[in-house]
């Protein structure tokens, strides 16, 4: 829509109509917005008249949108809705929003129910959780807390020590069964044969199964290739997945997949394992001072981590 044709409006017509498509009926538009039936109609007309175009088709008393009246009630209503939600921060009374980011691995595999446990004991806080894997949008001054992947220090953001980085094999008890593995006994050098599950790294600080198996059995695998993944997934977050499902062994950090390795989903593979001195750590502004909500959820999430 130009703005020259914008501008010849009233906005009000925009919330009329929008009450109109809803109800489908004047008469409900009307007691809604406290006009009457005819004072909706006349709005509606007017936007019509300003489009040149018919918004609504009526038979009888029957009302139904036009395909051009469709489209415009689609993005009437995306637009009030997102007036609406950035008016919310504004409405007195309105609880603290916290702006919490993390990667999608951490979210999707350890962050969820601890933040739906927080907003269920604390119901007026409202939590944004911001999923982005690159490190700069991770740690940007915007967020009010973080989840850094790092070996403890950042300029920007005071860092607490979440999930420590040791790193394992890891699989489902079916595929264990399915190739007659024993988790006990399992070494470094028999994962060649099996089906390894890996993901792509996009910092230089990430392990995948090549570096791993290089440190972990360096003497083992001086004198041969190393093995070459079965699958390859975009995220860590996915090969975990796939590797609850069955399809073969992923490199778990244990500590980010506790709850599955408690539960009996995923099972780790023999004894070996590689701590990197990386880690998952909580970080506060170092430069601003933190709401008491903000400080809130930073208690929750260090207090589930020492029950973890």
């Amino acid at each position: 829509m130009k703005a020259g044709l914008l501008a010849h409006i009233p906005l009000e017509a925009f919330r009329v109509f929008d009450a109109a498509c809803r109800h489908m009926n004047f008469s409900r538009a009307g007691r809604e917005l406290n006009i009457t039936q005819a004072a909706v109609s006349r709005r509606i007309k007017g936007l019509e008249d300003h489009l040149g175009t018919q918004l609504f088709a009526r038979a009888g008393k029957n009302l139904s949108l036009t395909p051009r009246g469709e489209k415009l009630f689609q993005r009437v209503r995306a637009s009030l809705d997102y007036l609406e939600e950035s008016l919310e921060p504004f409405r007195t009374g309105a609880g603290q929003s916290i702006s919490l980011a993390a990667s999608g691995s951490v979210s999707h595999l350890w962050l969820g129910p601890r933040l739906r446990d927080f907003a269920r004991d604390n119901p007026g806080v409202s939590i944004r959780l911001v999923t982005v894997d690159s490190p700069a949008d991770l740690a940007s001054e915007n967020n009010d807390l973080v989840i850094l992947y790092s070996a403890g220090e950042h300029p920007r953001w005071n860092l607490t020590p979440l999930l420590a980085e040791e790193l394992a094999p890891v699989a489902a008890p079916g595929y264990i069964a399915r190739k007659g593995l024993d988790p006990a006994t399992l070494a470094p050098a028999d994962l060649a044969g099996l089906d390894l599950i890996d993901y792509e790294r996009f910092n230089a600080n990430w392990i995948s199964f090549r570096p791993w198996l290089e440190r972990v059995a360096p003497e083992t695998f001086r004198r041969r290739p190393l093995p070459r993944p079965h699958l390859t997934f975009s995220t860590y977050a996915l090969a975990i997945d796939a590797a609850r499902s069955g399809d073969g062994v992923a490199l778990g950090s244990l500590d980010l997949i506790a709850a599955e390795l408690a539960a009996g989903t995923l099972v780790q593979l023999g004894g070996t394992s590689l701590v990197t001195g990386y880690g998952y750590h909580l970080g506060l502004p170092k430069f601003r001072t933190a709401p008491p909500e903000v400080l809130m959820l930073h208690e929750s999430l260090l207090a589930s981590r020492n029950a973890a």
